[in-house]
């Protein structure tokens, strides 16, 4: 039995496709017809319907109709190769989705962009580098940001860390005293607390710790980051700081 030639509304029907699509792989050479009719009408055989079905599989893979073409002129075993390397690629995507995802859930409920891990797989620097690098930018003449940098440097990733969380730690502390008066022995121990992690990285002058206040009541994302820890948390740093210097 003679194999039957598919029409256009044929290979829509089959493949889903639309006949717009079908009549622009022919423009641009990507899937042509078997056959004219003499009005012009597209008619397509069994092998290219295989074709068009293997463009629709590499499309979905995320190639470019360009690569496609491409692909399309290789041998199988060269195809083979190049669609284990795009397994990486979509591998690695969907890594990035999934840290997207958590993200974004976590902003959703509550979090500060700042905590975020959005951008530690992305060309875009992680948010703790960009207040790091801005923090650079604008204090980096001074004596006391250079010490704070040169201790930075003495000290292992992980002790980075465990110092960090233990500033996150007393944050969290002083959140649990926003209702009582931040002059309290309570909040000014803590306060004591924080400045002791402070002087581990820089020499803390009133200046510079009324700087640092200042910045934790102006700047917005330091108020954000504050207060996914307690509303106002911001204002109440600033207030508890500023007793501590006027002491």
């Amino acid at each position: 039995m003679k194999k039957p030639l598919l029409a256009v509304k044929d290979i829509v029907q089959i493949t889903g496709i639309t006949g717009r699509t079908l009549h622009y792989y022919d423009r641009i050479h990507l899937f042509k017809p078997t056959h004219l009719t003499e009005k012009g009408y597209r008619l397509y055989d069994r092998s290219s319907l295989e074709k068009l079905q293997m463009i629709l599989f590499l499309k979905e893979l995320d190639f470019s109709l360009k690569e496609i073409a491409d692909i399309l002129k290789l041998t199988r075993q060269e195809q083979k190769q190049i669609l284990k390397k795009q397994r990486q690629t979509l591998l690695l995507r969907k890594q990035r989705l999934e840290t997207i995802m958590v993200a974004l859930e976590e902003y959703v409920a509550g979090n500060d962009i700042s905590t975020l891990q959005i951008f530690n797989s992305s060309s875009v620097l992680p948010l703790k580098e960009q207040y790091a690098n801005e923090a650079r930018f604008i204090y980096g003449e001074t004596e006391s940001y250079k010490e704070f940098n040169e201790t930075l440097e003495k000290i292992s990733p992980d002790e980075k860390e465990e110092r960090f969380q233990s500033m996150e730690e007393i944050f969290k502390q002083i959140a649990s005293y926003v209702d009582q008066d931040p002059s309290s022995n309570e909040v000014q121990r803590l306060i004591e607390a924080w400045k002791k992690n402070l002087m581990q990285f820089m020499t803390c002058d009133a200046e510079l710790l009324a700087c640092i206040a200042n910045t934790y009541k102006f700047d917005a994302r330091f108020k954000n980051y504050f207060n996914q820890y307690s509303n106002d948390l911001a204002d109440f740093m600033y207030s508890a700081i500023m007793h501590n210097i006027n002491q």
